[in-house]
């Protein structure tokens, strides 16, 4: 009986072998940065809004805090949208007749709520607060990026969960001061740019992080660098709980200089109370 196939043809079976393993190995890479792409991600894409809002100019050019729009971020999951209201605690006496402010005038005037368009939207299963990040000095800039140099407000990083997982697995590379946390311009501390930071103990009923008061000037350039009576543990109205206590007066607090982020964020982790990345890596973190 003849032969089917030729010679040649075990050559070509194992040359499709070969090709089609190639392909499926492109096929998962490009899938891979597919799903990482801003087409997907919708990272440094601006979104159309009904009103062009310029944090730039609010937040830059006029000083505003982000505390007054987002008034719920330090106690609440959500950072909150301000009301039309907000805006016309200021644009009921300027800017009146613009025309790019009609949508907010007719907010006010019929009480519909502006339709924003939002540009940092977590999946529904994501659970995220606002409040333990800013509590536990994660700064604004460090996932919503410079928002003050931004004319019209876009999506810095990709929010996906392997940029989360990053932080999570090392949060010391991002935290800082408490008092830095709105601080847009905020950098890391070098050799040229040291911080200097002291601890005390955890007043029952406080947030951790109000144990540690951190500060760009050098401590000791100036009069007493080491009396700090904002950490004296005061009793009722002020006054010391004991009266050894009271006989000894402000007591000095110690200063430890930092000139690199690694050092910083390990010192903030311990004294803020940091879980352990274990812990902050967990499932039930953000899927509830």
């Amino acid at each position: 009986m003849a032969q089917i196939f030729d010679r040649s043809s075990n050559a070509l079976a194992r040359m499709s072998l070969v090709l089609t393993g190639f392909i499926v190995i492109a096929l998962g890479v490009t899938l891979d940065q597919l799903q990482r792409s801003p087409w997907v991600t919708r990272q440094g894409q601006r979104a159309d809004q009904p009103v062009p809002f310029s944090h730039k100019h609010h937040v830059q050019g006029l000083g505003l805090q982000c505390q007054y729009c987002h008034v719920s971020v330090e106690k609440s999951s959500y950072a909150g949208i301000p009301p039309t209201r907000t805006c016309m605690n200021c644009h009921a006496q300027i800017w009146t007749n613009a025309d790019l402010l009609e949508p907010v005038r007719h907010s006010w005037a019929t009480g519909e709520s502006i339709a924003w368009t939002k540009v940092h939207d977590l999946p529904d299963y994501v659970y995220f607060s606002h409040e333990i990040h800013v509590n536990k000095g994660m700064g604004c800039s460090s996932c919503h990026g410079r928002v003050d140099e931004m004319p019209i407000m876009y999506q810095q990083n990709t929010l996906q969960m392997e940029w989360c997982l990053n932080c999570h697995r090392n949060p010391a590379q991002n935290i800082r001061p408490t008092s830095e946390i709105y601080n847009m311009a905020w950098k890391s501390p070098t050799e040229l740019a040291p911080v200097w930071c002291a601890a005390t103990d955890v007043k029952s009923g406080t947030p951790t992080a109000q144990s540690v008061n951190c500060t760009t000037n050098d401590p000791a350039s100036g009069a007493n660098p080491q009396l700090a009576s904002l950490h004296i543990n005061p009793g009722v109205n002020g006054q010391a709980t004991d009266a050894s206590t009271a006989m000894l007066g402000p007591q000095p607090v110690s200063y430890t200089k930092f000139t690199s982020q690694s050092a910083l964020g390990g010192f903030l982790v311990e004294h803020y109370h940091i879980r352990t990345p274990r812990e902050l890596s967990s499932c039930e973190v953000c899927h509830r």
